[in-house]
């Protein structure tokens, strides 16, 4: 039985790690050529090598103890980093007769992986997946879903650099999705949602209302008219609230405040508009402008936990602790699990000169996300 390394191989789209280093624990060997088995309907190929994950022993990795579950192992690898190979067809089809349940097992432990916030795992199954059912959108929509997910992670763990990755990954998971000649119904309800996410409510407008159009008598369907009907009507789609946005999410505050601000003029009545005027001038420190625009956001619209937030920042910076604790415990009720309104309410404790009571709320923000940023170095700063 031979040996040989895995070959080259290149990144599939949104791997965070070159597939040469994802790969570089699976070797090939060739069977005799006299062997031919049958896997149920399956014929076994010996002119075909078999990949064979080592776990890292290379080449001390010894073949006697070779079992089912390394090959699979292996082909479930090239089929999320490799899907190209030139037998990823074979792989594919030996998988799937080795074990005909893999592909509910692999779903079951993606979505058990994603609930749990074990992203890093749950990407590479949902990889693997979309290789295993090449006709299933099923795993790429999950996939981008999980991008979504791991985004709003990074985000409130004060990661921007790596949220914005994760949102265009998203963003390139669905446009791949409905570029397909019949895309499901579930992609364009997806990428609505998402497109509501980053405020681009014309994009929005237009997947959702694909959507009312494919299920016009499913549960959401009267749920989201009534949505699109309320983007509409406070005139959402106007060009002028999306270039406010994205100027301010470039750091163009300036820009994006004159922008939301002409926006206002004939839009007085929008909620989000003055979150996103309250947001612009919060980055600008004016946080007495940016309270005003928070309060005037919460006055016309729901009491989301991120105006909560926004406004708590403004109150703290202005010296209303109580007010600004209230605000951070309000958000948090609403979502206990959000790692920045906890980290919030440490700084809120250290500027009360609580460095006890800080560090608690700190410690309780690394055990909802380990590698929250602002929580880490206000620890660092607390223990010199």
């Amino acid at each position: 039985m031979d040996t040989s390394h895995s070959p080259d191989a290149s990144s599939g789209d949104g791997a965070d790690q070159t597939a040469d280093s994802l790969l570089s624990d699976i070797i090939f060997i060739t069977l005799p050529p006299d062997l031919d088995r049958m896997i149920g309907d399956f014929n076994l190929d010996p002119g075909i090598p078999l990949p064979v994950e080592t776990r890292g022993e290379g080449d001390a990795w010894d073949a006697g103890e070779l079992r089912w579950e390394m090959i699979i192992a292996a082909i479930l690898k090239l089929l999320a980093y490799k899907p190209d190979h030139e037998d990823i067809g074979y792989y594919r089809d030996l998988a799937l007769a080795a074990k005909p349940d893999l592909a509910d097992e692999l779903s079951q432990a993606a979505v058990s992986k994603a609930q749990n916030a074990d992203f890093g795992p749950a990407e590479e199954i949902f990889r693997a997946l979309g290789g295993l059912l090449p006709n299933n959108p099923a795993p790429r929509l999950n996939l981008a879903l999980l991008h979504e997910q791991v985004a709003d992670a990074a985000e409130a763990a004060s990661r921007p650099e790596e949220a914005e990755k994760k949102r265009e990954q998203a963003f390139l998971m669905y446009k791949e999705l409905l570029a397909e000649d019949d895309p499901p119904a579930e992609a364009y309800l997806n990428a609505g949602y998402f497109a509501l996410k980053t405020q681009s409510f014309d994009t929005a407008v237009r997947h959702l209302s694909h959507y009312v159009q494919l299920e016009p008598d499913s549960e959401r369907s009267e749920e989201i008219s009534r949505l699109i009907a309320e983007i509409e009507k406070h005139n959402l789609v106007d060009n002028l609230f999306k270039e406010a946005y994205d100027f301010i999410r470039l750091g163009k505050e300036d820009e994006g405040i004159e922008r939301i601000r002409e926006f206002l003029a004939s839009h007085p009545d929008v909620w989000n508009a003055w979150f996103i005027l309250g947001w612009g001038l919060r980055r600008l420190e004016r946080y007495e402008d940016a309270a005003a625009a928070f309060e005037k956001a919460l006055e016309l619209g729901p009491r989301k936990p991120d105006t909560l937030n926004e406004l708590a920042i403004c109150r703290m910076e202005t010296g209303a602790f109580a007010d600004s604790e209230k605000l951070l415990v309000e958000a948090l009720r609403q979502e206990p699990d959000n790692v920045k309104f906890v980290s919030n309410l440490g700084i809120l404790a250290l500027k009360r000169d609580d460095h006890e009571e800080a560090r608690a709320y700190f410690l309780a923000a690394l055990e909802i996300e380990p590698n929250d940023v602002l929580a880490l170095q206000y620890l660092q700063k607390l223990d010199h």
